[in-house]
């Protein structure tokens, strides 16, 4: 293993392991990554079963499945010569984003790929399971030129077949002929040993995979929740709490409203808004959090708002911390401020509460952030009521 990597592939005697290792070295596109993390996650729900065959067709719903999460919610990009996300993009599904937010909902995800027409990304199969064998097989494949386009491909299942009991490499194929392949068969000692090691290769996988989106997402936030989905979103207890006491303490002082319509703010009736979308900073810290009128909340979705209510959000959130400073004792909102003063790049706690010091400290941090989120692909310029929201 390289020095670099986060953790050592555990050795096995009879496993060449240390082709395993290179597995992703001078891999310039994105399919490699995920083929094998999908081919780890057919593994792993079919409870490491060595004996059944693992189809084109469900590796290819697994690998589209994973991109879609990455690619459509959190909008990463995945470099210019990839191509699986084009493949993902022509299938047109007719998925809402919030279905997948947790990963127990991917179910409903890989039924709508499996039930949508898998021609142009079943070709995904054409070369990808094929290349990540090649450091398995070298000595075999001396004599086979790797660059010309389908004379390797052509060759690799007959030449994998043949020594899979002498080389080990990962899997077989169903078939000695390129055309006529359709699923792989699992090498058992290779399913024994992932089975006893899935935690630490998974971790060494994502963490490659992981290194590849850096280079293309350089200035994304938070890139390494943005993977995978999700297990679970956190709850917003207590940003409710939060919100809710200050609503509850305002009774009309300052007439809390709505930053998009313009309504009153109820403490018995609020949604929280993420300012900037959840899929952009993936965190519910309580600085990018504002209460709305459920409607509003559920209008804006994942969209970016119109630059005119950046100052809106500023006031708001200005009239909520001096209110909270008097209702909360002075731990209280120390705890809840301490992102604020964190995330915001304030001094101390009384600058939150000195207009000008908190109006530039939001300039400077959401600002960019728009730009940011924009050039990613966020739909920016959301007003309430401008697209019949109401």
């Amino acid at each position: 293993m390289h020095a670099h990597d986060p953790t050592a592939l555990p050795g096995q005697a009879g496993l060449a392991i240390p082709a395993l290792s290179r597995l992703f070295q001078r891999t310039t596109n994105s399919y490699k990554f995920v083929f094998f993390l999908a081919l780890l996650e057919l593994l792993k729900r079919h409870q490491f079963d060595a004996e059944r065959p693992y189809t084109y067709t469900e590796i290819t719903v697994e690998m589209l499945s994973a991109v879609w999460f990455a690619h459509t919610f959190f909008k990463l990009s995945f470099g210019t010569q990839d191509t699986i996300t084009q493949k993902l993009d022509a299938l047109a599904l007719d998925f809402q984003a919030s279905e997948s937010l947790l990963a127990r909902e991917q179910t409903a995800l890989r039924r709508a790929i499996a039930g949508s027409d898998l021609t142009l990304a079943r070709r995904l199969m054409d070369f990808v399971p094929y290349r990540l064998q090649i450091p398995f097989l070298e000595p075999q494949l001396r004599h086979v030129d790797k660059g010309a386009w389908m004379v390797f491909e052509r060759a690799m299942p007959a030449i994998a077949n043949r020594a899979f009991e002498t080389a080990r490499p990962l899997y077989r194929y169903d078939s000695d002929d390129w055309k006529a392949c359709s699923a792989i068969h699992w090498h058992p000692e290779w399913v024994r040993y992932l089975e006893r090691h899935y935690p630490i290769v998974h971790a060494w996988a994502s963490w490659h995979w992981l290194q590849y989106m850096q280079r293309r997402n350089p200035t994304t936030p938070a890139l390494a929740s943005k993977l995978f989905a999700p297990t679970k979103r956190e709850t917003l207890t207590r940003q409710s709490t939060y919100w809710r006491t200050i609503l509850s303490a305002d009774n009309g002082a300052i007439s809390l409203r709505c930053i998009y319509s313009g309504e009153p703010l109820s403490a018995e009736a609020f949604a929280l808004d993420h300012y900037l979308p959840w899929s952009f900073v993936a965190h519910d810290q309580l600085w990018n959090l504002i209460p709305t009128p459920p409607a509003v909340n559920a209008s804006k979705s994942n969209h970016i708002p119109s630059g005119d209510h950046l100052r809106e959000l500023i006031d708001l959130q200005y009239d909520g911390l001096r209110i909270a400073k008097r209702v909360f004792s002075q731990r209280e909102f120390a705890r809840f401020t301490e992102d604020y003063i964190a995330d915001l790049n304030l001094p101390t706690t009384d600058a939150l509460l000195n207009y000008g010091a908190l109006f530039e400290a939001y300039a400077r941090t959401v600002e960019p952030l728009v730009t940011l989120a924009a050039n990613q692909g966020f739909t920016p310029g959301w007003a309430y009521g401008a697209n019949n929201d109401r």
